[in-house]
């Protein structure tokens, strides 16, 4: 395989849920969930955590990872957008390590719910898709919501109607053209794309189908104990 970059990103200033990135999840820090299903990978070779914070360096550094640059403050706010980190980190490693990366592997680590299994696929399915053309992947699901059924917005009167209506409309869930969520998991990615590209979705991506049943991202307290119950049941395979 080629040689693969996982980086995981974890800022101090988390403002729906304080500390969350470190706070304790049946027994270990959130982040150290990650940590570790990243160093069980069978094509990682590097695993990273970029942070603005000396308290989640010691604790990534404690639990395997390594911790070679601190993010500077132009990328630690809330209005930052994920790929300007992606950018800065494999820029940076590039620059430290000196080596050529050829898969950019990004793990959020407010999603513990992903499988070491997950993360192979995908990075097995961005190997595939290249003969395609595709630029990466990242983890999708269906979506709980379709909006050709379900989803509605109000007009320029406001008036709702469909967010995107078909003709004749659809009035069957099942009839409804398949959409996809975004889940904040796993992300894929030629280098070449990151550095050459402003936004994710610039390019070619393809999906990878993680589930409805490990999607749910932490930002709120509401979703820490769902994940927390989640995981505890020990069923996510």
């Amino acid at each position: 395989m080629k040689k693969v970059l996982c980086v995981i990103g974890a800022r101090g200033g988390s403002k729906g849920v304080p500390r969350k990135n470190i706070r304790n999840l049946l027994g270990k820090p959130l982040i150290a969930w990650s940590i570790e299903q990243a160093l069980a990978s069978k094509y990682v070779d590097r695993v990273i955590v970029s942070t603005d914070c000396l308290e989640i360096a010691d604790i990534a550094i404690a639990n395997g990872a390594t911790v070679p640059f601190f993010r500077p403050f132009e990328l630690s706010t809330s209005e930052v957008g994920k790929f300007s980190v992606f950018k800065h980190a494999l820029a940076t490693c590039s620059q430290i390590y000196e080596e050529e990366f050829e898969v950019y592997l990004d793990l959020d680590c407010t999603n513990p719910l992903r499988t070491v299994s997950d993360i192979d696929n995908s990075i097995e399915l961005l190997e595939n898709a290249k003969a395609l053309g595709a630029d990466g992947v990242f983890s999708v699901c269906e979506a709980r919501k379709n909006p050709y059924f379900n989803l509605v917005e109000p007009d320029v009167d406001g008036f709702l109607d469909f967010s995107k209506r078909l003709s004749p409309p659809v009035v069957r869930r099942q009839d409804a053209p398949k959409v996809y969520e975004h889940v904040a998991s796993i992300y894929a990615l030629d280098p070449t794309y990151v550095m050459s590209s402003s936004n994710l979705l610039d390019g070619r991506l393809i999906g990878y189908d993680i589930g409805q049943d490990k999607s749910i991202d932490i930002d709120s307290e509401f979703d820490f104990k769902l994940v927390e119950y989640l995981m505890s049941q020990g069923s996510l395979k």
